[in-house]
């Protein structure tokens, strides 16, 4: 009986250690991240580098951003009045018996800026151009010719002159005539070489 009862004791005993070991949860290692989260991992532990930042650069081009122009604005010849009597009076002395061909061009102008004015240059005629400038202290005239659209144009003639008032063709040197039996088409340049105002110009024919 005594047997009996010591197997017994011995078989609750047995089955409350093994009870007792099942419930006793495993001792497990910490985790390597969140020790490299701490800041302060102990030695040994492997932290791997963190990711570099990303840097983003954004380039913003304002819609209003703009370039400065190369062209003067062109202007009814009205506007530009104040010329228009010292031009007149520069024609006569310059392009003495000729007649206008077309009428007057004129553009405001900043130092640098140029106006274009197409022509027709006929065959066997002789040309004369003037031109007035106010507020500007160096005006130029270039006159071109571009028989051929994708060709560059080619240089005629430009102003010996300085100053505010430009002449291509004047007294002193003769209208500048069309050497060849064809006609073209023309351009003249005007340009504020020097200084800032309005500026007209005329060609005359004969």
């Amino acid at each position: 009986m005594k047997r009996t009862a010591f197997f017994a004791l011995a078989s609750v005993a047995a089955v409350a250690a093994l009870v007792a070991c099942s419930s006793t949860p495993e001792a497990t290692e910490p985790d390597p991240t969140t020790l490299c989260a701490s800041g302060s991992p102990p030695p040994g532990t492997f932290c791997a580098p963190a990711p570099l930042a990303t840097v983003t650069t954004t380039v913003t081009t304002s819609a209003t951003q703009t370039t400065a122009s190369t062209s003067a604005t062109a202007i009814p010849a009205l506007a530009a009045a104040a010329a228009t009597p010292v031009m007149q009076g520069l024609a006569m002395q310059e392009a003495p018996g000729m007649q206008p061909e077309g009428g007057p061009f004129a553009g405001q102008f900043q130092e640098g800026q140029t106006l274009e004015q197409t022509i027709n240059i006929s065959p066997g005629k002789c040309y004369t151009i003037v031109g007035v400038g106010i507020g500007i202290q160096e005006l130029d005239i270039q006159f071109f010719t571009q028989p051929v659209p994708q060709a560059p144009p080619v240089l005629l003639a430009s102003d010996s002159t300085t100053g505010p008032q430009a002449t291509i063709g004047g007294k002193a040197s003769g209208c500048w005539k069309n050497p060849t039996p064809l006609g073209a088409p023309g351009k003249v340049v005007l340009k504020a070489t020097k200084g800032t105002g309005i500026a007209a110009a005329q060609v005359y024919v004969k």
